[in-house]
């Protein structure tokens, strides 16, 4: 048995951390930083997904166009490419995503409506509880 993205989001919960592109990076690194998360999904009209901004391109635009960036709105740093899953992915197709895109955090949409994000971390903790439960499977048959 496969864990599903909605296995993971109805252990852990559907909150998401949102914020609009207008925000500058300065307020959002204080969210980041106050709710201790790595990303926040940036939305627009009718609450769709127009980008991510994360820990990397706080250090990426701080990198690239000096301190002046944290007056900035975050339109104009965050990543507008967003690789989105679905409840009915399996965590062997996320770490997959993850792994060969080289990012840690991934909105869900169903409907076109965000539904919930995954991070590397909730993936971490699901495929280690697969892995005990299987264990815990394969002493049973064996003990049986």
């Amino acid at each position: 048995m496969s864990i599903i993205v909605k296995n993971m989001l109805d252990a852990k919960g559907r909150d998401v951390v949102t914020v609009t592109p207008e925000k500058t990076v300065l307020e959002v690194a204080a969210v980041l930083n106050e709710k201790r998360i790595g990303a926040v999904v940036v939305t627009g009209v009718e609450g769709r997904v127009t980008g991510i901004f994360t820990e990397r391109d706080v250090v990426r635009a701080l990198a690239t166009k000096g301190a002046a960036v944290l007056e900035q709105p975050i339109s104009s740093v965050m990543t507008v490419t967003v690789q989105r899953c679905r409840e009915e992915t399996t965590v062997n197709q996320l770490m997959e995503m993850m792994s060969s895109g080289r990012f840690r955090h991934v909105p869900v949409e169903e409907g076109g409506q965000l539904v919930g994000i995954i991070s590397i971390g909730d993936v971490v903790k699901s495929r280690i509880r697969e892995v005990e439960l299987e264990a815990e499977q394969i002493k049973a048959y064996i003990a049986g």
